[in-house]
């Protein structure tokens, strides 16, 4: 839905349902964004931000099922701008973790993959508006085990494979879509100076070269090309947990001229600690149940002197010796957006707040993304009916954006 004409609409991603066949994510679409649309902007057109894995993809781009969904939109008021092309493969249900980094990109998969939501998205993208194809943060760190330097080359091939196609798809038919990074805990990126380093660092220096070659372009006109089609996808639950102030996070980038691509709004979870020896019991006791088996939850803490502790997952972070020392702990779990506090646990609304506030004050980005998926795994008291929640965070935003639906 709109909140800037032509400058900024604000979506939901449907990595919130479960469902890897194209069907599935039709029949998702159909059972929720249509009620959505009546409810939130009757009448006016209404976003959605696709996800698709691999298997989905590769269906819709068969027969006439892309033809035929472009119609539904249409003759719904529906329109796709923006597709989560992070998880690749099963994303609900079975044991998720450390499996939705793969393939990385050092696998030409990953860029098949992306080339074939680039496709999908070229066509359903409406006129006069760019779009962006969110992804993972390159590689896990933990795969790589020092050997990052070696991951590199493989890394930057499939970027500027996927970064030259794009390139052609604009020269071809005018169509703007670029590749949102999305940085997270132990991503081959997951903070701003990570993200810095990568786009103006050596790695940029090579990719720009590479991309000149490839398109037989001056090294400025690459490195402009790669600023153009390699964003951000700024996920204020991953920056949160990185301890990066959002604010300062966005001028950062911009400073530098890295592009934000999306905007996802999502809240961490938190827990403090304050020492004593009554609070530890229930500071583990209130964090056991959000320790599920699907996700990956990683967990940094900050000390009082502000020295950073990074934890895999939150049973690895349970499971942990700690001393008696005050911290605060920030957990990769998805907090409903218009939840505060569960307990004596905290979310990272406040970011999202103010991460609104300056969208609205400035020319950050032309997408705003509702991303909460962990509906299914959220412990029992958090659990509501998905449509009306999903409703609820709308109306969270659009009450922060101080627009009526």
């Amino acid at each position: 839905m709109w909140i800037k004409p032509g400058r900024l609409d604000l979506t939901y991603c449907t990595n919130i349902h479960a469902g890897e066949s194209w069907d599935e994510v039709e029949q998702s679409i159909a059972s929720y964004a249509l009620p959505l649309r009546e409810h939130l902007a009757p009448g006016q057109p209404f976003g959605i931000g696709l996800r698709l894995s691999a298997v989905a993809a590769e269906q819709m781009l068969t027969g006439e099922r892309l033809d035929t969904f472009k119609a539904f939109l249409d003759q719904n008021g529906l329109y796709v701008a923006v597709i989560n092309g992070f998880p690749y493969g099963s994303f609900h249900g079975d044991t998720v973790k450390s499996k939705v980094f793969a393939p990385d990109w050092r696998d030409p998969a990953r860029a098949r993959y992306t080339l074939n939501l680039a496709e999908i998205l070229g066509r359903l993208l409406p006129e006069g508006m760019e779009g962006g194809v969110s992804t993972m943060p390159l590689s896990y760190k933990p795969w790589l085990e020092g050997a990052e330097s070696e991951a590199w080359p493989a890394i930057l091939d499939n970027l500027v494979d996927t970064v030259s196609a794009l390139v052609r798809i604009r020269a071809t038919n005018g169509c703007m879509i670029h590749l949102d990074l999305e940085p997270e805990p132990n991503g081959l990126v997951e903070n701003v100076s990570e993200l810095i380093e990568f786009f103006d660092g050596p790695v940029g220096s090579e990719a720009a070269s590479r991309l000149a070659h490839r398109l037989s372009l001056s090294h400025h006109e690459a490195r402009q090309y790669w600023l153009d089609h390699v964003r951000v996808c700024f996920d204020t639950c991953h920056m949160a947990i990185e301890f990066e102030d959002p604010i300062a996070a966005l001028e950062q980038l911009a400073a530098r001229g890295i592009r934000i691509g999306r905007v996802q709004i999502s809240s961490a979870l938190r827990a403090l600690f304050d020492g004593s020896e009554a609070a530890r019991e229930q500071f583990t006791s209130q964090l056991a149940p959000f320790a599920d088996h699907v996700y990956l939850h990683q967990v940094i803490g900050r000390a009082a002197d502000g020295t950073l502790t990074r934890y895999r997952d939150l049973g690895d972070a349970l499971a942990a010796p700690h001393d008696d020392t005050p911290k605060e702990w920030r957990i990769h779990f998805h907090m409903p957006i218009f939840t505060e506090r569960y307990g004596t646990l905290l979310s990272t609304q406040e970011d999202n707040r103010r991460v609104l506030e300056a969208v609205m004050e400035g020319d950050i980005t032309r997408h705003l993304e509702i991303e909460t998926y962990t509906w299914g795994v959220l412990p029992a008291p958090l659990k509501t009916d998905l449509r009306s929640s999903i409703e609820r965070e709308f109306q969270w935003v659009l009450n922060e954006l101080c627009v009526k639906p």
